[in-house]
């Protein structure tokens, strides 16, 4: 199975918020999923993760999406990633 961390739309029409989760790769995109990661608000620029289950899906192999991957690094959990992967 392929784990993908991804968003899946939540809120009101017109008015998105996004959770970012940890799902098959083959699953819909509002899908189920396996595991809340954290929550994205557009409109008020705000992003809640989790960093220590963001990070347990990365080193288990999950690809984020290209979006995910760019909220990741802002809050600085993918620099983190990459700094526990080269001292491996």
């Amino acid at each position: 199975m392929a784990v993908k961390l991804r968003l899946t739309r939540m809120g009101a029409k017109k008015r998105p918020t996004y959770r970012i989760v940890a799902s098959d790769s083959r699953a819909k995109r509002d899908g189920e999923y396996i595991e809340l990661v954290g929550t994205y608000n557009p409109i008020m620029n705000e992003t809640n993760i989790k960093e220590e289950v963001a990070l347990k899906w990365l080193h288990q192999g999950a690809e984020p999406s290209d979006t995910v991957r760019n909220l990741l690094s802002k809050a600085g959990i993918m620099k983190k990633f990459a700094e526990e992967k080269q001292g491996k």
